[in-house]
């Protein structure tokens, strides 16, 4: 305590005494008679004493009361929590009641229900009703996080008058995780939103400055005699899809607009002691949403976020790495995930060879899937496995037809515990994941690994009583293993770039059939008080590999950050909010060379009419970059400045827009550019809404990498020549979106991307020496280029070979969309109608003309997909 005490003296802040302040505990009665979920509050038992009448601003007035008043009653039975509130408003015609779909956020007024069962004072459930009666709901987790992906079957209704606005709930017990009957009170809390005056109310508030949430509930009391009840939900499902597409002439594979029909079946079934099982056979893991169209010049896989219901729900059970503290930041720290589900059900990995046509399926078809989840002997559990299909690609040359393999069959497994320790001051956890190809023999041998597995370990220490420091920590040991072909292509690749002539540490080892490396973080948190604070420290071997069953961008870095800053949480005369922050950090690889450091900073700031504004700055020293010539020698990477700023309006208005933009340079023309973006949106009516966010970037690049060629002569690079493109390219691209909501259970939503970007080489360069960032550019000193042709000759009349880059220069547009008709037509049943389409084009020319590429777009065909998906719930 003697120290926690001095780091708190050095900041000249204490922690808010607040913090740990208990609330008057509140009481639900026993039901009598019945209660009708029509939001009226006509039953008697809503006329005795409300259990809470008071509510504290957790904004803008941070701690002062709420403007309107409020009563909340709670009632039980066997099988259900009723909860009733009448919020009271002294002008109930302003009540914004906006529809979107569930769980979406608005600036409707709602009121919630906060419940920790289990009181463990970190985890619990959250259940919401906005003034238009749209609900919404998910999961408590690490204090002070929620997270909206869970979705239970519950009951509510509102009802408008003229003191203001009701709300009734019915909350069945099976859909809670509940302690043994007889337990402790649960954890609750109430919470109230006035949209039209920003304004957020709580029982126990949230307190931006102050730590912990979850752990501040109050007790609810009267659940003594509720008995947990096991959930069974059988959920049998019906699709219909058919697709049209374009294709090469002569292709013999397409076959447009026929009907594919499937059939399956998904179980959600509590097996005791706080388990629920959930399976589902011969599922349909299509995503709703489409991912948004990227321009990829780099070296690193793209990451997309997962969408498919099945690993959306309940993706928090799995999460690694972030307890216990309530900020991980990280500058130049990879992006790097234990558990990426979207490994699961990919695109084949494998290659197609030899044929003139090939149809390949889109993506590889899961098998069936299950998750065991819930929490045994005071320890979170968290299980999944997945098997997918051997998946083959029918391929076509020269009139003859034959099947070639593309994806073995494959098992996917992951086991996460975790326990809290002295009420969640502290905790613990471990992770582990496991995939396992049947592709021993055969073509894919050589592809693909055989096996992947991870063990980590993660967890955190509160090191005061105030819970105001915190130190977490987590990191994982991976192994992968394959024929030798196959790890000699890991090796090389662009994860690991093992081959890299002059790095000391790693090398080539082609007799390898198995690679293996770690990670792991430590980070210092201070979680509460005006003063910010936050560290880390992290490093990736070279040889960790997760990629089978996580992702991981690139491996062999050490990391470290210092951030600071400082809050204001109480408006003042100019302001609701501010905050200034700041932070340095820095990079190495195991060598010990620093390939990164630098400065950033963030200042923004909720203006008095809500409306709100944004500037930092980005700035890295002169360092050395060891990935630039993938796989060859280190270079020198220029100083680089950014600055960044925008501007947003209050979006309690009908018409709200905002503004964003940047500009940043690097010494010795490395690169420069600008870009601008803005946000639009018209709410015309309380049901539909509009927005538009167009974007425009201008980057100038002059050392985009090309490729390396071998030649004996270049001595000064290890006998390759690493050619590099000036590139200047400019990007415009919009997300547009249509939302008309019919009613709370009932939605139709547009949304189009368009995208065009253009970029155009203006000279074309080869590395001269290792760890410098001089060139030779080609068409000078001797050296000869024809860019037309894309013939380059290094040395001109000299004996170095000639080689051929292509033409480079590229325009890419693209078109994706979709519209999604959702239905709720009961309790946990629903109808999707769902049409997609994704148009693309690409031609070797550089010249920016959006207009004529976004019409010779519309003009060609698109791939249209037409899917409708019907589900029923049955059970309890």
């Amino acid at each position: 305590m003697i120290g926690t005490l001095t780091l708190s003296s050095l900041l000249l802040l204490a922690s808010p005494s607040d913090t740990t302040t208990r609330v008057p505990g509140v009481r639900a009665i026993p039901r009598s008679g019945e209660i009708v979920i029509d939001g009226k509050l006509d039953e008697a038992i809503w006329s005795g004493p409300a259990a809470i009448t008071t509510l504290l601003q957790s904004s803008p007035d941070e701690g002062a009361p709420a403007t309107e008043a409020i009563e909340v009653r709670f009632a039980v039975d066997d099988d259900a929590i009723y909860v009733a509130a009448r919020l009271f408003d002294r002008h109930p015609d302003s009540v914004m009641a906006l529809r979107t779909r569930r769980d979406r956020e608005s600036q409707s007024d709602f009121f919630e229900v906060l419940l920790d069962p289990l009181r463990d004072l970190r985890t619990g459930y959250f259940f919401s009703v906005s003034a238009a009666g749209v609900q919404g709901d998910g999961v408590l987790q690490n204090d002070n996080w929620s997270d909206n992906s869970w979705d239970g079957v519950w009951e509510s209704r509102v009802h408008r008058d003229a003191t203001g606005w009701t709300v009734e709930m019915r909350i069945p017990v099976s859909q809670l995780r509940l302690p043994p009957a007889g337990a402790a009170p649960w954890g609750v809390n109430v919470g109230r939103g006035i949209g039209r005056r920003n304004e957020v109310s709580h029982y126990v508030p949230r307190l931006r400055q102050g730590a912990g949430f979850v752990s501040r509930f109050a007790d609810l009391e009267g659940l003594e005699e509720l008995q947990p009840r096991r959930r069974f939900e059988v959920l049998p499902y019906a699709t219909g899809r058919t697709e049209s597409a374009p294709s090469a002439p002569g292709n013999p594979f397409r076959s447009d607009g026929q009907l594919q029909q499937t059939l399956g079946v998904d179980l959600r079934l509590g097996l005791g002691g706080g388990l629920q099982l959930d399976a589902t056979l011969n599922p349909d893991f299509g995503q709703v949403e489409v991912d948004p169209a990227v321009v990829n010049l780099s070296d690193v896989e793209n990451f997309f976020e997962e969408r498919r219901p099945f690993f959306v729900e309940g993706s928090s059970t799995f999460a690694f790495g972030y307890g216990g503290a309530n900020n991980f930041n990280g500058f130049q720290w990879v992006n790097l995930e234990p558990f990426y589900a979207r490994r699961i059900g990919r695109a084949p990995q494998g290659a197609v060879g030899g044929g003139d046509h090939a149809d390949v399926p889109n993506g590889v078809r899961i098998l069936g899937a299950s998750k065991l989840t819930g929490r045994v002997n005071g320890w979170n559990v968290g299980a999944l496995g997945a098997v997918t299909e051997r998946t083959f690609a029918d391929v076509a040359a020269g009139g003859e037809r034959w099947r070639a393999e593309v994806e073995p069959l494959t098992g996917y497994g992951v086991l996460r515990v975790q326990r809290d320790l002295a009420g969640g001051r502290h905790g613990v956890g471990m992770l582990g994941t496991l995939t396992r190809r049947d592709n021993a023999d055969g073509p894919l041998a050589d592809q693909m690994n055989r096996g992947a597995v991870l063990a980590g370990v993660d967890g955190w220490l509160t090191l005061d009583s105030d819970r105001e420091w915190v130190l977490s920590g987590w990191g994982a040991w991976s192994r992968i293993t394959g024929t030798p072909e196959r790890m000699l292509a890991v090796q090389r690749g662009p994860t690991h770039y093992y081959q890299r002539p002059d790095a000391g540490h790693v090398s080539v080892d082609p007799t390898r059939t198995s690679l293996d490396g770690g990670f792991g973080r430590l980070s210092l948190n201070r979680q509460s008080g005006s003063v910010l604070f936050n560290a880390a420290i992290g490093a990736v071997t070279p040889g960790f590999d997760n990629n089978d069953l996580g992702f991981v961008g690139f491996t062999d870095l050490i990391n470290a950050h210092v951030l600071t800053g400082y809050r204001w949480t109480r408006p003042t005369r100019l302001a609701q909010s501010a905050r200034v922050q700041v932070a340095a950090f820095g990079r190495w690889d195991f060598d010990g060379t620093r390939t990164g450091s630098g400065i950033w900073s963030n200042n923004n700031i909720t203006w008095k009419n809500f409306s709100s504004s944004w500037i930092g700055t980005f700035a890295s020293t002169g360092s050395t970059n060891v990935r630039a010539t993938r796989g060859g020698p280190a270079m020198y990477q220029p100083a680089r400045a950014e600055v960044f700023a925008g501007w947003e309006s209050d979006r309690r208005r009908a018409v709200y827009f905002g503004l964003n933009g940047f500009v940043h340079d690097a010494q010795q023309g490395a690169s420069n550019g600008w870009g601008a973006g803005a946000n639009i949106g018209w709410r015309p009516a309380s049901h539909v809404t509009l927005s538009v966010g167009p974007e425009y970037r201008r980057l100038r690049d002059g050392w985009q990498y090309l490729r390396s060629v071998a030649d004996p002569l270049a001595t000064n690079t290890y006998g390759r020549r690493y050619v590099f493109g000036e590139l200047d390219q400019q990007t415009l691209s919009a997300n547009i979106r249509a939302n008309w909501i019919f009613s709370p259970t009932l939605s139709l939503e547009l949304f189009a991307q368009p995208l065009v970007s253009s970029g155009r080489y203006t000279g074309v360069r080869e590395l001269r020496a290792p760890g410098s960032f001089d060139f030779l550019r080609y068409g000078e000193d001797g050296s000869t280029i024809d860019r037309s042709t894309g013939a380059v000759d290094p040395d001109g009349s000299g004996p170095a070979a000639a080689f051929n880059i292509g033409q480079p220069d590229f325009t890419l547009a693209s078109l994706r969309g979709n519209a999604v008709l959702r239905w709720e037509y009961a309790p946990g049943a629903a109808l999707f109608v769902v049409w997609t389409q994704d148009r693309s084009m690409q031609e070797n020319v550089g010249t920016f003309r959006p207009g004529s590429s976004l019409e010779g777009l519309l003009e060609g065909d698109g791939r249209n997909v037409l899917m409708v998906k019907a589900t029923y719930r049955l059970g309890r």
